[in-house]
């Protein structure tokens, strides 16, 4: 947005907690000009979900228009873009449906393309162009593609959702919200100083779970000794400054079953006893068995 020439004000909050409507309220009346509200719904990168609803409530009370970013979140929480006031939501494939990465797809509101039609600067002719899909495409009834797709993206998002449909959507669903119960609990039983890095449960993300090391043991150091013994398992250190204290544990999509959340757990037990923390990974491993069932 900065590079388009808007002017951006970002609503910063720590990275263990979620952003609140009672938060964007007071920024939208500090800033009554503000037209435009962009928000992440679930990040696998700090390990928190916001709550979409009310403050969607909030930023359409306000009369802006309302932009979700429900890429990791979809397929591991409900997505409502209609039921929450949400202009444009743009998704993707590659968290917790566990598709392909070259994939994305974005809703649009009536209020948002009306934005879009006045908007005299607004991209035509291109990939880029919403407005040419909707002309060319929705209102000509779908009868030819603007562009050529990528085939290959295409059938592989087709046996996703196959997958999905299969499964059933909140089967699918289930499934993150206990790998993220059983990862939490597990951690909590370890011991050896690791700890949930988000305070509260309830605004812990499903696709994946964040961990404060303890004093004096550096995140990445951490993981990269964990990997040693499980090189395949779904395990990251924070990124920037996040590298020194966060660990992550991204049990999204294939990831998100009690195998790869006990191997996980093992592995980070292995690692802080490595580290010289007195860990109990048997009581992880039971821990996080109970959370699941």
């Amino acid at each position: 947005l900065r590079d388009c020439g808007a002017t951006v004000h970002d609503l910063a909050v720590p990275f263990h907690t979620a952003a609140t409507a009672a938060q964007v309220r007071e920024a939208l009346a500090e800033h009554p000009e503000i037209d435009f509200v962009s928000l992440v719904h679930a990040e696998a990168a700090t390990g928190n979900t916001n709550p979409v609803a009310e403050i969607g409530a909030v930023v359409r009370e306000h009369g802006a228009l309302f932009y979700l970013d429900a890429v990791a979140s979809i397929g591991a929480e409900p997505v409502l873009p209609d039921a929450w006031g949400v202009d444009l939501c743009v998704i993707g494939a590659q968290k917790a449906m566990g598709g392909p990465a070259g994939v994305s797809a974005v809703s649009v509101s009536r209020r948002a393309w009306t934005r879009m039609a006045v908007n005299p600067r607004a991209p035509r002719r291109s990939y880029l162009s919403l407005l040419d899909w909707k002309e060319r495409w929705i209102d000509a009834g779908r009868k030819a593609l603007l562009h050529a797709p990528a085939q290959l993206e295409m059938l592989a998002l087709e046996a996703c959702l196959e997958r999905i449909e299969n499964a059933g959507l909140d089967a699918v669903i289930a499934r993150h919200r206990s790998a993220a119960a059983a990862t939490r609990a597990g951690a909590l039983a370890l011991g050896g100083g690791l700890e949930p890095y988000v305070l509260e449960a309830a605004e812990a993300a499903p696709v994946a779970t964040t961990l404060r090391t303890p004093s004096g043991v550096v995140a990445a150091e951490l993981v990269a000794k964990a990997l040693e013994s499980g090189p395949a398992l779904p395990l990251s250190a924070g990124g920037g400054a996040l590298a020194k204290e966060m660990i992550r544990v991204n049990h999204y999509g294939a990831d998100a079953t009690p195998e790869v959340v006990r191997e996980s757990l093992t592995a980070l037990g292995t690692a802080l006893g490595d580290f010289g923390a007195v860990v109990d990974t048997a009581a992880a491993r039971g821990a996080a068995d109970r959370a699941w069932g």
